[in-house]
């Protein structure tokens, strides 16, 4: 028995004592996640640190802060989230308890990406646990260091049968993905998305897929420019553009170009100083594999601003490219990395149209001060998220889904939408056995008189049933 295989067994064999049911269970287990990243935060950053050279305040702000609201926050719900939920009923059932109950679907699958590692790992992990699934969490391997002290720390704080780490490339990786699972997360690239579904399909395993794409910013004439570059200049490089929902490129009319570069390269200077290779709130490119990808990307672009790079240390500048064709390399795929190209368009008309040609994205930006642009971009388009005026910000609010749609993804998470995304929502009915008279409607001989009350009960509305007297009528039709 290979060792993914011996993993999975332990995480069933643990989920099938029952242990993970009780939410006082699930809430120590959430606590001592919780402790880790206080204890245990400069192991954390020191190997965060030596993978995307992120400084500690960084890899706080990015990561860490973040994993902490979303336990607290589920901390807090979790009562409120696993009760039954009772719902409306119709005038057969008016006698019945009728409820939704959420229960666990069992061993979960969880394979986080690169780019923050904790954060998407870590934020499904809290879900699973939330739900009282087993979880069987496979950190991303392009992140060497991070991964081992995700191996190293998380069977300290937490239960090692139910939640345990398998670390390991594609061979390990599409082991796992052989074993029967209740249900897989995986966070990634689409390529990879499609392997995913495919072999969850052998087992009629359900997926949440959270992808990625080319996220469009629109920049419209009626804005304040300066702001909108500003924002647009942090949410594309941060992390070195190595952020599933940075904005992949602008549209913008014409006129606006030069002055969108001139304002982008003021908030580069302010953000990361003349020299971003020195600054240490600027990243690194993953690895070299990706350090060419990008650097391939330029090929047929000009460069406005940047385009500096060392492929030893796997640096590229903060870069701006202008009149950028959508034919270009560049607009082929999603970049991931911090090139920011700049596509002319006539206005609004041809933005939407130029979205709509692509892929449903994983997140959507529009700068205006006319709420009828923002509307219209926002009605006439389709993304798993949508923003206004910045970018970036959804990812932090519990309370909206987090997910794509089409090509960028299936399902959601954060907050209850986790709970929700790795439970079962079971529907319930308890009848008493009493009230016959109720059911003579629905059993033979069937007659014109029980479907003309039949016709009644399912298409008229619950508020005519508040009459007492049409309801004892009801129960005494036959």
């Amino acid at each position: 028995m290979s060792r993914e295989q011996q993993a999975v067994a332990r995480a069933r064999k643990a989920f099938n004592t029952g242990r993970s049911k009780p939410l006082e269970y699930r809430i120590i287990q959430l606590k001592n996640l919780k402790r880790m990243f206080y204890e245990k935060q400069k192991m954390i950053s020191d190997a965060i640190k030596k993978d995307l050279n992120k400084s500690v305040e960084v890899t706080q702000l990015h990561e860490t802060l973040g994993i902490e609201s979303e336990i607290d926050l589920t901390i807090r719900k979790l009562k409120d989230w696993a009760a039954p939920r009772p719902v409306e009923k119709n005038l057969l059932t008016m006698s019945d308890t009728v409820y939704v109950h959420p229960e666990p679907l069992g061993v979960v699958l969880i394979i986080g990406a690169w780019n923050y590692p904790w954060a998407v790992t870590v934020g499904p992990l809290i879900g699973a646990i939330a739900a009282g699934n087993a979880a069987v969490v496979k950190p991303s391997e392009v992140c060497v260091h991070t991964a081992k002290v995700m191996e190293d720390l998380l069977p300290i704080y937490i239960d090692k049968e139910l939640y345990p780490v398998v670390t390991g490339g594609v061979p390990e990786t599409q082991e796992l993905l052989r074993q029967r699972f209740d249900h897989i997360f995986y966070t990634g690239n689409s390529m990879v998305g499609k392997l995913i579904m495919e072999a969850a399909a052998k087992n009629l395993t359900p997926v949440t897929l959270e992808l990625g794409g080319k996220s469009p910013c629109y920049i419209d004439k009626n804005c304040d420019i300066t702001i909108a570059c500003r924002r647009t200049a942090w949410g594309k490089y941060t992390n070195c553009g190595q952020t599933c929902i940075a904005p992949d490129y602008i549209l913008c009319e014409p006129s606006m170009q030069d002055r969108i570069i001139e304002e982008i390269k003021k908030a580069l200077k302010e953000f990361y100083t003349d020299n971003p290779k020195t600054c240490a709130d600027y990243g690194r490119i993953i690895n070299q594999r990706h350090f060419k990808r990008i650097i391939n990307m330029l090929d047929d672009c000009t460069i406005a601003a940047g385009g500096e790079n060392d492929e030893a240390n796997c640096y590229i500048a903060p870069t701006l490219l202008r009149d950028v064709k959508p034919e270009a390399k560049v607009m082929q795929e999603e970049i991931f990395g911090p090139l920011l190209p700049i596509i002319t368009v006539s206005g609004v008309d041809e933005a939407i149209e130029f979205i709509n040609k692509g892929e449903k994205p994983l997140a959507l930006y529009v700068f205006s001060s006319d709420n009828k642009v923002i509307d219209r971009i926002r009605d006439e388009t389709s993304s798993g998220g949508f923003v206004a005026n910045d970018c970036l910000v959804h990812y932090s609010i519990s309370s909206l889904p987090f997910g794509g749609v089409g090509n960028s993804g299936m399902g959601c998470y954060h907050g209850k939408y986790s709970f929700d995304q790795l439970s079962h929502l079971r529907g319930c009915l308890i009848k008493k056995l009493n009230m016959e008279g109720v059911n003579n409607v629905r059993y033979p001989p069937h007659t014109p008189k029980k479907l003309s009350w039949a016709r009644f009960i399912l298409l008229k509305s619950l508020q005519v049933l508040k009459s007492k007297s049409l309801y004892f009528t009801f129960l005494g039709i036959i």
